[in-house]
């Protein structure tokens, strides 16, 4: 049984056109007091994005020495820019109780497995939740609905999408994708199921 006085982390990947942001936005707008974990970057903010809300934004010399001093769980470089995981920003809300919920890729969230392992302020307290499409196709026509990428960008992901879906086995549980309503209640339960004490 989880101790209830520590929060628990619900870390969820899916390939891109998965549809794992929409539910976990919806979690966190209809489950009181589950908080995003807010990640860190070196890319500049977008257009109204606002710094420890949407990410902590930090130049690459800043990061850099982050890293050196060893306070990401994990990091990655992708499309030219540092993404990582502070350990203080999970380490503290899981001591104050909070549950989290952490959207990230499959090899963040296989670091994360490994340190939770070995880090006794996570072991026992991480839930790992792969949203895998019903098949390729269908991920397919979900990325074309979008409208938003080019048919090699569309490409790029499928590539990717099969990658990642052999990982799925390594992860606590496997939501096969129906709708954006049943993903919603099949994470709720898993939740559910991780926070009950």
């Amino acid at each position: 049984m989880p101790d209830r006085n520590q929060g628990q982390l619900i870390i969820v990947s899916g390939p891109a056109g998965s549809g794992k942001t929409t539910v976990c936005d919806r979690m966190l707008s209809e489950i009181p007091g589950l908080q995003r974990v807010i990640t860190s970057t070196t890319r500049p903010p977008r257009a109204g994005e606002v710094d420890a809300v949407d990410y902590y934004f930090f130049d690459k010399p800043t990061f850099l020495a982050k890293i050196e001093a060893g306070e990401f769980y994990e990091h990655a470089h992708v499309h030219n820019n540092l993404y990582g995981t502070l350990k203080r920003e999970v380490q503290s809300k899981l001591a104050a109780g909070v549950d989290l919920l952490l959207n990230m890729d499959v090899q963040g969230a296989a670091h994360m497995r490994e340190v939770a392992k070995k880090d006794p302020s996570l072991k026992g307290r991480v839930t790992t939740v792969f949203i895998k499409p019903p098949t390729l196709a269908e991920l397919e026509s979900r990325l074309r609905g979008r409208g938003t990428d080019a048919d090699d960008e569309i490409q790029r992901r499928l590539k990717v999408a099969r990658s990642e879906i052999e990982h799925s086995e390594c992860y606590d549980h496997t939501i096969l994708s129906a709708t954006p309503e049943a993903d919603f209640a099949a994470l709720k339960q898993i939740y559910d199921n991780a926070t009950a004490g």
